[in-house]
């Protein structure tokens, strides 16, 4: 039996905890939903979501990783085997996600090189240039390859020699970075706009849409229903305030957020563009805006695609630690051939991934390439699901009275809130989540997609008992 390896440092758990969440959902996604959706109004109802919903969910996870000190699957498992293919969900999900976001983190290393090379020197063509890097099918490659590099050589290191290490340099970094990008954003003539854009509530143009949105951002930012929280939880010792720790990750990942969209939108606004940009807005438009600023801009860009390259790798890295620690506790493999085993059958993934959006883009599974497959399956199903049964567990299977020790240390340590935590882990939390689920799972086009997904889960439902 492999010793369990713990954080070192409080401080190191905290920056590795809030690295998980922070990511590109943060600097890519959160910007481009906040210009799509009204600007401040949804920033409010965002929050409520994330410290209501979120915050909630990620106080459960932390309870459910500590008490048993086993990361995802071995978590359900040891307390009803029933319930084995929740955790099993949650590193199939890290597992899928990991076959296309190091795609994504290898464009952000690419235009760190882009940025000083001469990409903003033709603003007319950074559209196509975007089109035409990212349907490659070496250079891609090579940059995936590179990023996924990255993210072996820190988790071979183990938990504290690794992961939080990593973490203590990496997130102050993006937190500096952030900011620095953030003051010559606002420093700009015409950035009051973007400020009154991300600071003032408009009303007027909340819709049903912008609160589904607003829980679906709070939910998937915070790396919640696909394992990492319970795995990060698993390593803590029992000393540590749960729900403290959980508020504080939960603030620096929403902290991140704000400043990514005021590192955006006032220069948005005072460059004359407008804000429903959608997914394009990092790769294509916020490089627009940079070459808009003449020879400051390649500085600004540089320090932007480092941001995001940082944010990229501190959530990556916890994905990846969901698969490894699952084969370190249930099939009992030294770090290091865990790491190496599942970053390769990654590695294969990612191809795959890439690919699909240029060479064998005519190659489709269910009506939409690898790339697509991996997203949708996870964003859209595995992950809202993952997530509203994690509540369901928490409320109704787990004892209360187990919860309440564990969230106390053993009645050591004040959590006055816990009677309102639990009725909306209970009642009102897997319902708004189920919500999101069926929303999400609603506006698929891929029929036979969202079908493969929920008879996935029925299978591992079915079998995993066996995991």
């Amino acid at each position: 039996m492999q010793q369990r390896e713990n954080w070192g440092s409080r401080l190191g758990f905290l920056l590795a905890a809030a690295g998980s969440a922070v990511g590109l959902g943060n600097i890519w996604r959160f910007p481009y939903l906040t210009g799509e959706n009204g600007g401040s109004a949804f920033i409010v109802i965002y929050l409520v979501c994330v410290f209501v919903i979120g915050l909630s969910i990620m106080i459960a996870e932390f309870t459910v990783g500590r008490r048993s000190s086993l990361a995802a699957v071995g978590a359900y498992k040891s307390y009803s085997r029933n319930w084995t293919f929740v955790g099993v969900i949650g590193v199939l999900s890290g597992f899928l996600i990991m076959g296309f976001y190091p795609v994504v983190g290898g464009w952000a290393l690419a235009y760190i090189i882009k940025s000083v090379s001469g990409l903003l020197t033709t603003p007319d063509a950074i559209g196509d240039t975007f089109v035409t890097f990212i349907s490659g099918s070496v250079q891609p490659l090579i940059w995936m390859l590179v990023f996924l590099a990255l993210n072996v050589a820190i988790v071979a290191k183990g938990i504290a020699g690794g992961i939080e290490k990593a973490s203590k340099i990496l997130m102050p970094t993006l937190l500096v970075l952030l900011i620095f990008i953030g003051i010559r954003s606002v420093s700009l003539p015409g950035a009051d706009a973007g400020l009154k854009f991300l600071f003032s509530p408009d009303w007027s143009q909340v819709t049903g849409q912008t609160f589904l949105a607003a829980l679906g951002q709070a939910f998937f930012s915070l790396s919640l229903g696909m394992g990492c929280m319970i795995t990060y939880g698993s390593y803590l010792n029992k000393e540590e305030n749960l729900a403290k720790n959980a508020t504080i990750v939960t603030s620096l990942d929403t902290l991140c957020a704000i400043l990514a969209g005021i590192a955006i939108f006032p220069a948005l606004f005072a460059f004359g563009m407008t804000p429903d940009q959608g997914p394009g807005l990092v790769f294509v438009i916020v490089p627009s805006i940079f070459a808009a600023m003449g020879s400051a801009g390649v500085f600004f860009s540089t320090l932007f695609f480092i941001a995001l390259a940082v944010a990229a790798l501190t959530s990556s890295v916890s994905l990846l630690e969901v698969v490894v620690a699952y084969l370190i506790d249930e099939r009992g493999m030294p770090r290091k051939r865990a790491v190496y085993s599942a970053s390769g059958v990654m590695a294969v993934l990612c191809i795959m991934a890439s690919l699909s959006l240029g060479v064998t883009s005519h190659i489709t599974f269910l009506g939409v390439g690898a790339f697509d497959f991996f997203d949708i399956l996870t964003d859209k199903i595995f992950l809202a699901v993952g997530g509203m049964l994690l509540a369901i567990f928490a409320g109704w299977v787990y004892k209360k009275e187990d919860l309440k020790d564990e969230l106390t240390n053993g009645g050591k340590v004040q959590f006055g809130l816990f009677e309102i935590w639990y009725a909306l882990i209970k009642y009102i939390i897997p319902i708004a989540i189920a919500v999101i689920a069926f929303m999400g799972i609603r506006s698929i086009a891929q029929t036979g997609l969202m079908i493969f997904g929920l008879l996935v889960i029925a299978v591992l439902a079915v079998f995993s008992k066996k995991l």
